[in-house]
């Protein structure tokens, strides 16, 4: 749902392109730094001491931050590659799972809701790798995309409802699956 905003946002995440690639940095080291601050969210929500759930969804934030910043540096100084958009793509899940393991260890949630809600997680980011390997494309398909779920962690989380948080990321993101698995179906021309 956020990936519609992207055209407007343009001119703006551009210049956050152009500030971060001015540093000589390549993409692939925002895309490790992103995921270092989802470990280091992860690790806060973990460790539950008084105010980690705040600290926790400031670092998820900042993770996001780069999550940006690293597509936009690849643009920017014309690197794209399908390496990149690879290693984007699998330290994407592996922050996701990070940070639902730290709620877990946390206490944060009950782990059959965790369980849920990276599932059906995952399951979105399969179908839209699966169906794109079949030509239907899917960026911008659902109401929970893998930004819109972090923002509902952190932002929900950080005002201390983070088990509320991951019961909607549950809820939107078996939206999305079933939403995507009905435009894939629509979509395949056999």
């Amino acid at each position: 749902m956020l990936n519609n905003f992207r055209e407007g946002l343009k001119p703006a995440l551009q210049n956050i392109g152009k500030v971060f690639a001015a540093t000589g940095l390549s993409a692939n080291f925002w895309t490790a730094v992103g995921l270092g601050f989802a470990f280091a969210s992860a690790i806060v929500y973990a460790i539950h001491l008084e105010y980690s759930f705040v600290l926790g969804g400031i670092l998820l934030l900042i993770s996001g931050f780069f999550d940006i910043v690293d597509g936009q540096v690849a643009r920017i100084t014309g690197k794209s590659s399908k390496k990149g958009a690879f290693l984007d793509s699998v330290f994407d899940k592996i922050a996701e799972v990070a940070i639902f393991l730290g709620i877990l260890i946390g206490g944060y949630s009950q782990g059959y809701l965790i369980l849920l809600a990276i599932g059906l997680s995952l399951l979105v980011s399969y179908t839209r790798a699966r169906a794109e390997s079949l030509g239907v494309q899917l960026q911008g398909i659902g109401i929970g995309e893998r930004a819109e779920r972090l923002l509902v962690i952190a932002i929900i989380g950080m005002i201390g409802f983070l088990n509320y948080a991951v019961v909607i990321v549950a809820i939107i993101a078996g939206i999305t699956f079933v939403q995507r698995i009905i435009t894939t179906s629509h979509g395949i021309k056999d």
